[in-house]
């Protein structure tokens, strides 16, 4: 296949639209279900090359959940904790430790589920009958893998009535060192960003506290290749060999760390007891859960707790968790790693970082106020590694 026509460009007026080589040559994809879009193929050529990177560098499975050209997470293929397998919702799958794939794709679908609905996946490896089983349940728009074993493509296209976009991407595929876009009719020429991201960028510790454990280095390198990926500008929290809170495409910095803070926040509060033991109605479908346990902890518009309102999730009134009872839990939290694309130009990124449990960061440098930053972290006991690589991604 030379080139796909679309149905439409980025919007239904938008057209008309197509993949294609620009040399001719043929497509490195097979389009095994589905018809999709030009968004959808933007998540998963992007998504595809973070997965890609990840397995890499870590030699172990992967998996991203994508949207709007940007992952909601990455993680890799680590066993779940109970916790963590019953605030992702995949504590019912009895076989999923025996997967390293399914773990990668729990982990990435479980960060953010709120943004991961009807998002595009991308495995790094062969898709599983486990992970199959995982995606059929979820709302997403598609999935991209090197291959597909011939039951978890079974499982696969019996979602969305035979119509799930399933894309198989050849994995010996390399594009030209070259690209271009092209932007109110003028093209864009550039190198690819083919910088490799290892330990080697986070020799240069510049704080008093060069304390860096391989699991932290392990979720700095997750952090650093999921910035790769997310566009600018953007910071984003790890743990465990995840990215659990991405802040993208915010103009200021700060409210790029406020973001993606929130959201690893949001992904420990999930993991409390409070949250855990809440008493759904068996009714309530798995995104009206995320819905109100985003609610629950973050106190949005709609009070699921008050008198009126509770009635319609629980079968009994449960616990206000107050902001106080958060902080508290909070507090406990140590061992996070945040990575961001660019410097950080005040110190106000490294006080709200610290408020969400990093102790372990990486960012190029270079920023005239480098001082007061590094300041600030040995302030805090902080670990701070200069990468001197900028990752701008747009």
């Amino acid at each position: 296949m030379k080139e796909f026509e679309l149905k439409y460009g980025c919007n239904p007026n938008q057209k008309p639209a197509q993949i294609y080589m620009e040399d001719g040559s043929e497509l490195p994809i097979e389009i095994l279900s589905g018809r999709p879009g030009y968004i959808n193929f933007l998540d998963a050529f992007n998504s595809w090359q973070l997965v890609k990177e990840l397995k890499e560098v870590f030699g172990i499975p992967a998996a991203a959940s994508f949207k709007h050209v940007s992952p909601t997470s990455a993680a890799l293929g680590i066993i779940l904790p109970e916790k963590l397998k019953k605030a992702c919702f995949v504590d019912d799958i009895a076989e999923l430790d025996s997967s390293p794939l399914a773990c990668a794709y729990a982990r990435a679908r479980g960060t953010d589920r709120m943004c991961s609905y009807g998002d595009w996946i991308a495995l790094s490896d062969e898709c599983d009958e486990i992970t199959a089983t995982l995606i059929k349940r979820e709302v997403s728009d598609g999935v991209i893998a090197p291959s597909y074993s011939e039951r978890a493509l079974e499982i696969l296209k019996s979602k969305r009535k035979g119509n799930y976009n399933i894309v198989k991407i050849d994995p010996s595929y390399v594009p030209s060192p070259i690209e271009t876009k092209q932007v109110y009719g003028i093209t864009f020429r550039q190198g690819r960003n083919n910088c490799k991201i290892d330990a080697k960028m986070l020799e240069n510790i510049v704080t008093e506290n060069k304390d860096l454990p391989q699991s932290a280095v392990r979720d700095l390198i997750v952090s650093l290749i999921t910035l790769k990926y997310t566009q600018s500008n953007s910071v984003c929290y790890a743990v465990d060999g995840q990215a659990i809170g991405v802040g993208a495409g915010q103009q200021s910095r700060i409210h790029c760390t406020r973001l993606a803070g929130t959201k690893a926040d949001t992904w420990h509060l999930r993991q409390s007891e409070k949250v855990l033991s809440l008493p759904f109605l068996d009714s309530l479908t798995r995104p009206d859960r995320d819905n109100v346990i985003d609610g629950y902890i973050n106190h949005n518009e709609e009070d699921v707790t008050s008198d009126g309102n509770w009635q319609k999730y629980f079968t009994r009134k449960p616990d206000y968790f107050s902001v106080e009872e958060q902080k508290e839990y909070l507090k406990e939290i140590k061992g996070v790693a945040i990575g961001s694309d660019a410097f950080f130009p005040f110190s106000d990124n490294i006080e709200r970082a610290a408020m969400s449990g990093v102790s372990y960061i990486a960012e190029p440098g270079g920023s005239i106020r480098d001082d007061i930053v590094i300041e600030c972290c040995n302030k805090h006991g902080l670990v701070m590694a200069f990468t001197g690589l900028r990752l701008f991604h747009h």
